[in-house]
């Protein structure tokens, strides 16, 4: 797993078969600002060459974030270190926990009733809008037309669809989080030396492997992931990043921060005149995230064993997701 601290960006400029090109290029290090500078050259030479040889290289690596800097080390804003675990502030501005050997995943709930159920709804208000409209000219546009026609059944529609999504959402919750623990109570009975703690976040579910201490390249990581259905994006990113990763603080849209990080996208270093801008938003954020949960422990299940490792890291997780405590989920 790297995570460097110091960033810094290099560019070189050479006529090649008669044009002209500019390449840039990223270095990093966790050591010196003066090493990062250093890597950013020797990259950016590096890519050079290969283009003289006549090979296709890209003339400038984007600035990604954690979804999709392949083969670039995470890009975040280092918040604080506990042994090799690193903490991060993503960039949408929440914080997120990265280890190299503590296993976590993610198992998101599906949403497709509940999109079905709103697509339902849409067509419905556009034949009543048809409808109200005749009713409005039959009553010539008389209070009462206007009642009938356009009030009445709006607020019948809002009424009803809140009745039934509301119930329909609760179902399908409950339904979709005994799949997913079927699903974990499945890897149990593949591996009864197991000890997995279960958490119930905003979206879903999230699963920490106590028992022992994994390598995101390890075989036994990918069964794990299948037999749980992972989302294959955090699966790709845990081999290209060489790490596991969870989200410790609140989504910001989801404790009522209507603003977004700035600069947007948030992906560090910043410039230093967006500096302030950014510290007012965190700022503001953070204050609003103490009164939220980033997920709520469930269960734990298979067998005790533990690892000083796992422990550690866990301590630290559920300390900073509140996770043993009966906050709103965020």
């Amino acid at each position: 797993m790297i995570v460097p601290q110091f960033w810094a960006e290099a560019r070189t400029r050479e006529k090649i078969r008669g044009r002209q090109v500019t390449l840039h290029r990223f270095g990093w290090s966790d050591t010196s600002q003066a090493d990062a500078d250093a890597s950013a050259e020797a990259r950016v030479q590096a890519a050079m060459a290969l283009l003289r040889a006549g090979q296709t290289v890209r003339h400038r690596e984007p600035k990604l974030a954690y979804n999709g800097a392949d083969g670039v080390p995470i890009r975040e804003e280092i918040l604080g270190r506990s042994g090799a675990t690193i903490i991060t502030r993503n960039l949408y501005g929440a914080r997120c926990l990265n280890t190299p050997n503590v296993l976590f995943a993610d198992l998101d709930f599906a949403e497709k009733s509940r999109w079905s159920a709103n697509l339902g709804f849409t067509l419905l208000h556009l034949a009543l809008f048809f409808l109200c409209h005749r009713l409005v000219r039959h009553f010539e546009a008389s209070h009462i037309g206007v009642f009938l026609g356009y009030v009445a059944p709006q607020l019948l529609l809002l009424w009803g669809r809140n009745q039934l999504l509301g119930g329909q959402a609760g179902t399908d919750a409950a339904k979709e989080e005994q799949r997913a623990l079927a699903r974990v109570a499945e890897v149990i009975r593949l591996h009864p030396e197991a000890h997995l703690r279960v958490y119930r976040t905003p979206a879903g579910l999230r699963v920490l492997a106590m028992h022992r201490t994994f390598d995101p390249e390890d075989p036994a990581v990918a069964e794990f992931f299948a037999v749980l259905g992972t989302d294959p994006l955090y699966v790709r990113m845990c081999k290209h990043q060489k790490c596991f990763r969870a989200r410790v603080s609140p989504k910001p849209w989801r404790i009522g921060i209507k603003t977004h990080l700035v600069p947007r996208p948030g992906v560090w270093p910043v410039k230093p005149e967006w500096l302030p801008k950014r510290k007012e938003w965190v700022e503001a954020y953070e204050a609003r995230a103490l009164s939220h949960a980033s997920c709520r422990l469930l269960e734990t299940v298979g067998s005790p064993q533990v690892t000083p490792e796992t422990q550690s890291v866990q301590r630290l997780h559920d300390e900073l997701c509140r996770a043993i405590s009966d906050l709103p989920l965020g």
